[in-house]
């Protein structure tokens, strides 16, 4: 499935999601998606993404760490499911907007978390989900840049 319908996808089950455990769960989810995408990204992107992609494979993948596993099914796991990156810049964007409502989504888990554990994996998300954002938001000036530098046609 393309990257795009994957993130949309994790948008819109983050904001139904109801519990602090199905926030935590989407919110895993969601890194899992940017590692992917970062993977990817690193692996096949334009080559002046490549280190900023891998940096956000890196950063995603210590979002995940810093969660406990949620319970899925194999196929449930939307990063798994990732088959094409068509359109670089519009992934980005999406991953962005999506990244940052999970930063929101965990201010709220950790104001309401009545145990310290719960709080403390909320702040390393934080942490981890707003250094991934600047790799994408560079990575999409990147991608600007390099369109500026590409001459009239």
């Amino acid at each position: 499935m393309d990257a795009v319908r994957l993130i949309v996808a994790g948008r819109q089950a983050l904001v139904g999601s109801g519990s602090a455990l199905e926030i935590l769960a989407e919110v895993w989810q969601a890194q899992a998606l940017a590692q992917a995408v970062g993977s990817r990204l690193a692996v096949s992107g334009p080559p002046e993404l490549r280190g900023e992609a891998l940096g956000l494979t890196e950063l995603a993948g210590r979002g995940c760490g810093v969660l406990d596993t949620p319970p899925l099914d194999p196929g449930d796991l939307r990063a798994a499911q990732l088959t094409a990156l068509d359109d670089a810049r519009q992934a980005l964007r999406c991953l962005s907007g999506l990244l940052g409502e999970v930063g929101i989504a965990l201010v709220g888990v950790a104001s309401s978390a009545r145990d310290e554990s719960t709080y403390w994996q909320c702040m390393e998300a934080i942490d981890a989900a707003d250094e991934s954002r600047d790799r994408v938001l560079e990575m999409l000036r990147k991608l600007a840049a390099r369109e500026e530098a590409l001459p009239e046609r």
